[in-house]
């Protein structure tokens, strides 16, 4: 792949020539409509030329658009695939790294850590999801923080399968507190996973995403996935395990402590959750708020905190998030 700068006009186009024909239907997408969307969010023209593709607009901008399309051609040559998902994550990556700077955004490596499951292969869709990933690969015990919408605990169980499935660890042991969003749900009715089932509901809509269905119910009856509240978790030695707390900022300190102390053996953890969403009663403090501050620093913990701009669902939800910080940030009354 080859790029050179036109001359002519005041603001010269940019052409990127891509080598390999066979990827460029999947790169320009049906009816050129990835590079449409390329057109759309950055407010550049780009037209494709047979193998060649001319960018033209504000330099800047333009760079961003070039970064974005040598990412996802780089993507389709490792065998992925792409569609309009992926080229509102190159344009979001790209445009990151535009504004802080290559090296501060994508270390060596990292576009290509991609984490394989039997349905799909899932890769990071902004620069907050980039550093998780890499978490993930190499910690043992695992903080995940940010708001809604940020893949914390889509990203985190796909890494569980990943491991189960390549026989890494021999389980997957999913848990929640089981305290309620701001309502009283009252008497549920059912066993107990009947009663459970309800606060652990998106670890299973994951669960689902990531293997066939037949296999993730099979692994549920055997043993191999568990879910459970965390109330369940005292007393147990959880080893050869990938272990996944989510919404952890409804835990007390206590509780917190508890579950972190069950890492056995060939374990690995992962605890997500939001700040801004703390369920507990008034005056409770957070167990993920004290264990981020408490381990600050300890070997073989690490934290990422993803923010706004890492929302990867309906572009409204990073603004609604912002706008919630706002407000908070000025001490808005939430009663």
């Amino acid at each position: 792949m080859s790029q050179h700068v036109t001359s002519g006009g005041t603001v010269p186009p940019l052409s990127l020539e891509f080598d390999d024909n066979r990827l460029l239907p999947a790169l320009y997408g049906d009816f050129d409509r990835h590079l449409a969307r390329i057109e759309q969010v950055l407010g550049l023209t780009v037209a494709s030329r047979g193998n060649s593709v001319i960018i033209t607009g504000d330099p800047a901008i333009a760079d961003i658009a070039r970064a974005a399309l040598q990412s996802l051609y780089a993507r389709l040559a490792d065998g992925l695939d792409v569609a309009l998902a992926e080229v509102d994550a190159a344009i979001r990556l790209a445009r990151s790294a535009g504004e802080e700077g290559a090296a501060s955004v994508t270390a060596p490596g990292d576009d290509k850590l991609v984490i394989r499951t039997p349905k799909r292969h899932v890769s990071a869709r902004s620069a907050g999801q980039q550093s998780y990933i890499r978490t993930l690969f190499d910690s043992e015990l695992a903080f995940g923080l940010g708001p809604a919408g940020t893949g914390k605990t889509y990203l985190a169980v796909a890494m569980a399968v990943s491991m189960l499935t390549s026989g890494r660890v021999d389980r997957i042991i999913l848990s929640r507190p089981a305290v309620e969003a701001g309502e009283r749900l009252g008497f549920l009715p059912g066993d107990m996973r009947d009663k459970i089932d309800p606060y652990l509901r998106p670890l299973y809509d994951a669960l689902y995403d990531m293997m066939p269905a037949e296999q993730v119910d099979r692994r549920l009856e055997t043993g191999e996935i568990e879910v459970a509240p965390l109330a369940f978790m005292r007393g147990r030695t959880l080893s050869n395990a990938y272990v996944i707390l989510d919404e952890a900022q409804n835990a007390t300190p206590v509780q917190m402590k508890m579950f972190l102390t069950r890492l056995g053996e060939n374990a690995r953890m992962v605890v997500t959750g939001d700040l801004s969403q703390i369920d507990l009663p008034r005056g409770v403090t957070s167990g993920l708020r004290h264990a981020v501050s408490t381990l600050d620093g300890v070997v073989g913990v690490a934290t990422t905190q993803m923010r706004a701009e890492d929302v990867v669902r309906h572009e409204l939800v990073a603004r609604i998030v912002n706008a919630y910080e706002a407000a908070e940030a000025r001490g808005d009354d939430d009663d």
